[in-house]
């Protein structure tokens, strides 16, 4: 994948860093408005346009577990007028569906690695659990009895689930939600046990004593919840999930322009402005080369292939 943007050097692409850009350049976001994915296209697109003058227009195109927007940017002119805004899901697609409309590799431009969170481990509090350990314990010796919540299959809730699971050897009961919001509810009422969510998405139940945390997914523990301890260090040790957020081209994009967003978007990371927004919604910025975020996706691709694997987990 860092190969691509390198290698890219097509006739059908004639304009180069010195006149790009010159019209409109659009923002594919393949979720819904609202949530982390719609906020990074709307700060990144109004900082652009500021900078160089031109519209950067956010369209949202939801469905289809992110595949929708996601084909259409794979499919779009490789001359950087058309960027998708991309997640986790990205690199664990490929081990989710079996016929993806598109080659997470070769058909797009890695850009720049925006930002990463963690997930929470929480509890419903009517379960006699407070610790890491003893949910793991606890499931060991009532096998299929514990049942967690998800916002869907290949979701970083369920796969984050699927690596804790295989990770400790315990047998527990997936059940999925269209969205984080009906999930918390049925935690939060008492119809399903535990669940991995976004740090943002439960705190404040955390906070107000409705739910319980036993453990953040990251490899450091999480500013947002500074008491609570990794999941590594709490009981399963080594592991790690990384919730992040990044952008995208169509493969084929020049060079040049790849390096122009580049630095253009790095910068706008810098702002102050920027880092607060970000860390208001519980991301850190984290931007970088091309060719490292290409890295990362790679990296993702390969984690949650061998996850999938093991879990037993069927392509659709």
């Amino acid at each position: 994948m860092g190969a691509t943007a390198a290698s890219a050097q097509t006739a059908s692409t004639p304009a180069g860093a010195d006149s790009y850009p010159n019209r409109t350049i659009r923002y594919i976001v393949p979720y819904p408005p609202g949530g982390f994915n719609d906020t990074l296209a709307r700060i990144v697109s109004q900082k652009l346009a500021e900078a160089w003058g031109v519209p950067v227009v956010v369209e949202n195109r939801a469905g289809g577990g992110t595949l929708i927007g996601t084909e259409a940017v794979a499919k779009a002119p490789p001359d950087g007028y058309t960027l998708l805004g991309v997640a986790f899901p990205f690199g664990a697609n490929p081990s989710i569906y079996k016929n993806l409309p598109y080659d997470t590799v070769k058909d797009f431009t890695p850009l720049i690695f925006a930002g990463q969170t963690q997930n929470l481990l929480v509890i419903r509090p009517s379960l006699p659990i407070n610790s890491l350990k003893a949910l793991i314990d606890y499931a060991r010796k009532n096998p299929g009895k514990v049942s967690y919540g998800s916002t869907g299959i290949g979701s970083s809730n369920h796969l984050s689930m699927e690596l804790f699971k295989s990770m400790t050897g315990i047998d527990i009961v997936h059940v999925p939600y269209k969205g984080s919001a009906p999930m918390v509810n049925d935690l939060l009422g008492g119809h399903i046990d535990i669940a991995f969510d976004n740090t943002p998405n439960v705190l404040p139940q955390v906070n107000g004593d409705k739910l319980h945390a036993l453990g953040v997914s990251s490899k450091t523990r999480s500013a947002l919840a500074a008491n609570v301890p990794t999941v590594s260090e709490a009981g399963a040790p080594g592991y790690e999930v990384t919730v992040w957020f990044g952008i995208v081209g169509p493969a084929g994009i020049r060079p040049e322009i790849v390096q122009k967003l580049s630095a253009e978007i790095n910068t706008i990371f810098k702002m102050d402005d920027v880092k607060r927004r970000f860390v208001d919604q519980g991301v850190d910025p984290v931007g970088g080369t091309p060719s490292q975020f290409a890295d990362h996706i790679r990296a993702e691709i390969e984690k949650w292939a061998k996850v999938a694997k093991d879990a037993n987990i069927q392509p659709e």
